[in-house]
């Protein structure tokens, strides 16, 4: 059978039109350079020569890169010096650099594969005091989030809540807040759409110079209506809780799929070395801590957590409290044992290039020797089980979909844990109140009240049956909106009060918990903090 000269045209129409032609290689038109990634479902982005912006994204022949704004660190470099140039090692790479005063941005394509493996270095914390990369993409093409769904699209919202990041849509609070997943838990983070269901996913194999450890979260994604959002955040002053690190940070990828979601698990980024990045540092030189964890309580999870000003790393323990850190670039760190995200150990450890380390570590929570009369939550860092603790990470405070914030009164003994609020605010729901009974009088007692945020210098202080404790001293500010974005970990302050002999009595007896502070707000916005245990205890 012989196929004519229309059919052959026809079939090379086709294949061009579904984006079926591809050749690994870069050119340079209109400003841009032009990179292909040669691979089966083609990718091929243009990246601009004087900025760095990427001005198209092309994956199976489908635009998807906004028109308006381009991808970018930050809000864009503004001016950049930017090359490109092919590289062989175990396989062919493309890589851009683009070079400011203080930064470095690599974007690097493996031959074959639908994916930008990328980097940033820096010597300085960029002038609007965040490091982020932000894709903005077509919302016709990809209008959903993975794995926020719809708590994080803003598109169509009628009014806002406060500031201007916390929306209204449908009469629900929404914000690009709301999209967050733990460090320690961050997998793929995607948006995704069109007829063949393609997803473009962020993935980042290590947070080594991010700030924050290993229960920090962030900005994923947004629709915004205009375009659709995605990000990876390296770090920002939402809840920074310690300062910012230079150096690079990354290897972290932005990958194009039709065949489902990617996993973090699976991506290999041992290769990076071959292609001449500012800052990476191969696992011949880095080192590793292994030992074993002890004194969490039974059920706890274990985390091990180091840290020092260039790297922060980060590792479950085994049912056993085994582990073995990631490998770590050398240095001396501090070391944390966390019972789930409750600090209960700390030390230092060494490490070497190249070396193996032992250090085990062992928590507790003092004074080790205390009778508890009652306790109010876990000692596990977060506020889970509280009121509201299900829902806030997803909406605002002032939700409909919230339970009411109160006042609220807790009976020891018959309330559910859930007649206690996740967190107090001063002007909501001020102060919470806790009704128990003595069999007899206890003597001296402590109250411990531990938080895991507090906002515009909040702090407990109690009142046992007529009785003021003293005023706290007012916690170190961190300069951000905290549980209305959906946040909850700070430093985690702890407050013990003493209560004198003669203030408990036996039979009923009374404790409130007061929010106070030397500043004043309206509604949710007012002082606050955010609950992680109370318990009231002698020795």
């Amino acid at each position: 059978m012989r196929t004519s000269l229309v059919q052959i045209l026809a079939i090379g129409l086709s294949l061009f039109s579904s984006g079926a032609l591809c050749a690994f290689g870069y050119s340079s038109s209109g400003g841009n350079f032009i990179i292909d990634a040669g691979s089966a479902n083609p990718l091929v982005f243009s990246v601009s020569q004087s900025n760095c912006d990427i001005k198209s994204i092309k994956y199976r022949g489908v635009e998807l890169q906004y028109g308006s704004q381009g991808t970018h660190i930050g809000s864009g470099l503004g001016s950049a010096t930017v090359s490109v140039n092919q590289i062989s090692g175990s396989s062919r790479y493309i890589k851009v650099t683009c070079v400011t005063s203080t930064l470095t941005h690599y974007m690097v394509v493996r031959e074959g594969e639908s994916t930008i493996y990328m980097a940033t270095y820096i010597t300085a914390e960029p002038d609007i005091g965040e490091l982020r990369f932000i894709a903005r993409l077509l919302p016709n093409q990809l209008p959903g989030e993975y794995p926020y769904g719809e708590v994080s699209n803003t598109n169509g919202a009628s009014s806002t809540v406060e500031g201007s990041d916390v929306f209204v849509v449908n009469g629900q609070t929404r914000s690009k807040f709301y999209s967050s997943t733990r460090f320690i838990d961050e997998d793929s983070h995607c948006v995704f759409g069109g007829n063949d269901l393609m997803h473009v996913c962020i993935m980042t194999p290590q947070q080594e110079s991010s700030s924050g450890g290993p229960f920090f979260r962030d900005i994923n994604s947004n629709n915004a209506g205009a375009s659709t959002n995605l990000y990876n955040y390296m770090n920002s002053g939402h809840v920074q809780t310690e300062p910012f690190r230079t150096g690079l940070h990354g290897p972290y990828l932005m990958q194009f799929s039709r065949s489902g979601i990617p996993s973090v698990k699976t991506a290999d980024v041992s290769w990076f070395g071959e292609v001449g990045v500012t800052g990476f540092v191969p696992r011949s030189g880095r080192g590793v801590v292994i030992g074993t964890a002890s004194g969490l309580q039974s059920g706890m999870e274990g985390v091990v957590h180091w840290f020092n000003s260039a790297a922060q790393y980060w590792v479950r323990t085994s049912s056993s409290g085994a582990f073995t850190s990631p490998p770590m670039k050398p240095g001396t760190y501090t070391m944390v044992l966390y019972q789930t995200e409750y600090k209960i150990a700390t030390t230092t450890v060494s490490v070497s290039a190249g070396g193996t380390t032992t250090m085990n570590i062992a928590g507790s929570i003092s004074p080790a020797n205390r009778k508890t009369i009652f306790k109010i939550g876990e000692y596990d860092g977060q506020p889970m089980g509280f009121r509201n603790a299900d829902k806030f990470l997803r909406m605002h405070p002032s939700d409909s979909r919230m339970s009411s914030w109160g006042p609220l009164t807790y009976t020891v003994g018959s309330s559910p844990l859930t007649d206690f609020p996740m967190a107090l605010f001063q002007s909501v729901n001020n102060p919470v109140t806790i009704r128990f009974n003595l069999a007899s009088a206890p003597g001296a007692a402590t109250l411990r009240v531990a938080t895991t945020l507090s906002f515009a210098g909040s702090r407990p202080q109690i009142n046992v049956t007529g009785w003021t404790g003293p005023s706290p001293s007012a916690p170190p500010k961190i300069d951000s909106r905290g549980v209305t974005r959906g946040a909850y970990r700070g430093y985690g302050e702890v407050y013990d009060v003493s209560i004198p002999a003669g203030r408990l009595v036996a039979g009923s007896n009374t404790i409130t918990i007061s929010s106070i502070s030397g500043s004043s707000g309206a509604t949710f916005l007012s002082p606050n903090f955010i609950f992680d245990a109370v318990e009231l205890f002698t020795v």
